[in-house]
């Protein structure tokens, strides 16, 4: 829409006006036509670009009696609403092992380990909570287990914050100081050596999608395990 603003004074504006269609019709060599018919024309014209809102963002009368606008988009006629922001995603974690609550929580997209935690109400009496780096950032779809202090103990696996993840398996997925790469968790698997959540990610992916592995060298057929990565990890795993 357009907005044809006139001074508070209509006769004023009227008058403006006459004067603005008369240097429209000197300007155009028009001195033989009448100036009735040159104001006529000078209206049609401003009413066929205001409402055809060619661009038109003003014209002004050489005395800036009157002025014609194009309206504000901000002004809320263009009947279109303002885009809405889009929420952050969300993400769902399996909290389980000496927690208050364990089970199944939905998370902000950007949630750390703590925040899983808080989810689940917090840690056990139990817990061994230095097993695991509280500020790593948790992946959709991951198990977060919090081990007990007598599993601490009992696997004998150092606890190192650098890991990223929880650095005690539970559950039966270490073996001689071994990984299982058919039970072990996101968390377990980001304790090999080079495997990042990512890459713990599509192991356990291709575990789901094509059955467990048969042998440590059935590593491989995951997407990023090549023959220098797999030399790297195969000290370190196992096959249950």
């Amino acid at each position: 829409m357009a907005e044809l603003c006139f001074p508070k004074s209509r006769k004023g504006a009227l008058m403006d006006f006459i004067r603005y269609a008369d240097s429209v019709r000197a300007k155009l060599h028009m001195g033989g036509v009448r100036l009735p018919v040159v104001i006529g024309i000078t209206a049609v014209a401003i009413c066929v670009l205001v409402a055809g809102g060619v661009g038109l963002t003003s014209v002004v009368a050489p005395d800036s009696a009157f002025t014609v606008e194009k309206a504000d988009a901000s002004d809320g006629e263009s009947g279109q609403a303002d885009p809405v922001q889009s929420e952050s995603a969300s993400l769902f974690v399996h909290v389980g092992g000496s927690v208050a609550d364990p089970g199944l929580y939905e998370l902000d997209g950007d949630a750390r380990v703590q925040q899983a935690i808080d989810a689940a109400g917090g840690f056990a009496e139990d817990a061994a909570i230095d097993a695991l780096n509280l500020a790593r950032q948790v992946q959709d779809g991951e198990q977060i287990i919090v081990p007990s202090m007598q599993q601490a103990t009992d696997s004998g696996t150092p606890v190192s914050a650098d890991s990223g993840a929880s650095a005690v398996p539970s559950g039966g997925a270490v073996a001689n100081g071994k990984v299982d790469i058919n039970t072990a968790t996101v968390d377990q698997l980001q304790q090999l050596n080079g495997v990042g959540p990512a890459l713990a990610q599509r192991i356990i992916a291709d575990r789901q999608a094509n059955g467990p592995f048969k042998t440590v060298e059935g590593l491989k057929r995951v997407s990023g395990i090549g023959d220098k990565k797999f030399a790297s990890l195969a000290n370190s795993i196992c096959v249950g």
